[in-house]
């Protein structure tokens, strides 16, 4: 019985998980409501039943019938659904309890942009638009269970790509699966995509070796250069010249004093065409509240991104919304500003989800960058007696 009731437990758990995503969502997206709306009603009719039947459903739970009634039967189903797989050209994905992808047709692993071996395994969400996220996770949870089909709009964006797609979701029940599963098959928009985010970059150009090697170089000639003109670090100048050349957003925090005093942020540089609130939210924030790049300050160790699945690390605006999903971004890095007595500061950049990820050669290259500023900066004062 403790079993079933730790399921339920659960399952109440991750409602109330689903529905703050949702309230961040309808936050952040005040012009995607009818979409958050919709998720949202699924929810609250969800929660409607389950305060009314929990004891019911759980002493059904408790005769073990369910169960038993899934083991039975033969292997036809999953044959079936193995030569559905391996013919269909239509992008599918047979996705776990957890939204986790458990098997992918070779349609959907090019839709993804990866091998299928890769993706398996990986959760489903991740490679959607951090805006789209909270609602898919929702109709995720509806179809699962067993609140029928869900068919809805969204955004795929990540590694140098932004398409939107339509999405069908169906409930798979197996006999030799103890949970069900969602069957996404994936097809182009109804509609024309309306503008959810930058266009995404050509990835025959962001793909090549050559190109992104002379851009690193000249990154750092440009860096260099602009540090020896300088008595002392131009930390604005500096951020400006990475967002223009090498990011989206940067930001650069900075420990003026050798005692443990807060960090203050020195420098935000983003795109041109950002609303001045969201910019104003990114400079109010406080850098040790978030765990980027809060560790990398305490800790003096960087941290590498490839793919954004916690839209949360760089903090929060003041509304509650977190920056990365106001910034629509798909990957990050933050190194430390290294002096010669330590670290000085951290130096995070951050791609929106229309461009290729940062890499290791990126991160390599960003942290011989945030050395060369750390030297360049001043002493520190002494510790006040």
């Amino acid at each position: 019985m403790s079993e079933n009731l730790a399921g339920l437990q659960r399952e109440i758990t991750a409602l109330g998980e689903r529905v703050g995503a949702l309230r961040s969502a309808h936050t952040m997206y005040p012009d995607d409501a009818r979409g958050t709306a919709e998720a949202a009603l699924a929810e609250l009719e969800y929660a409607e039943r389950l305060l009314g039947d929990a004891g019911s459903e759980l002493a059904e739970a408790l005769s073990g019938r369910s169960g038993q009634q899934r083991r039975e039967g033969g292997s036809d189903e999953r044959a079936l659904l193995r030569a559905v797989f391996s013919e269909l050209t239509v992008p599918v994905v047979l996705l776990d309890q957890d939204g986790h992808i458990r098997r992918i047709n070779n349609a959907g692993a090019d839709q993804l942009g990866g091998a299928p071996g890769y993706l398996t395994g990986k959760p489903f969400t991740h490679f959607v638009d951090l805006r789209n996220r909270a609602a898919l996770r929702s109709w995720l949870a509806s179809v699962l269970r067993g609140d029928g089909p869900a068919s809805l709009d969204s955004r795929m964006a990540q590694r140098g790509w932004a398409e939107d797609v339509h999405l069908s979701l169906t409930r798979l029940e197996l006999p030799t699966e103890p949970h069900p599963l969602v069957l996404v098959a994936l097809s182009p928009t109804v509609h024309g995509g309306e503008d959810e985010g930058p266009a995404p970059l050509e990835p025959e150009v962001e793909d090549q070796v050559v190109v992104l090697a002379a851009r690193r170089l000249d990154v750092l000639t440009r860096m260099t250069r602009l540090l020896l003109r300088r008595s002392g670090p131009a930390l604005g100048e500096a951020a400006e010249l990475l967002a223009d050349s090498y990011a989206d957003w940067v930001v650069l925090d900075v420990l003026d004093r050798a005692d443990p005093a807060p960090a203050r942020r020195a420098a935000v540089a983003g795109p041109a065409d950002a609303p001045e609130e969201l910019r104003a939210s990114v400079e109010r924030a406080v850098p040790e509240d978030s765990d980027v790049p809060g560790r990398v300050l305490a800790e003096g160790e960087s941290l590498l991104h490839p793919l954004i699945e916690d839209g949360a690390v760089l903090g929060h605006d003041d509304a509650g919304a977190p920056l990365l999903g106001l910034i629509g971004a798909g990957s990050l890095l933050s190194v430390p500003l290294r002096g010669s007595r330590g670290v000085r500061g951290a130096l995070t950049l951050i791609r929106r989800s229309n461009r290729g990820s940062f890499r290791l050669a990126d991160l390599g290259l960003i942290e011989e960058i945030g050395e060369h500023i750390g030297l360049a900066m001043p002493p520190r004062p002494p510790v006040e007696p």
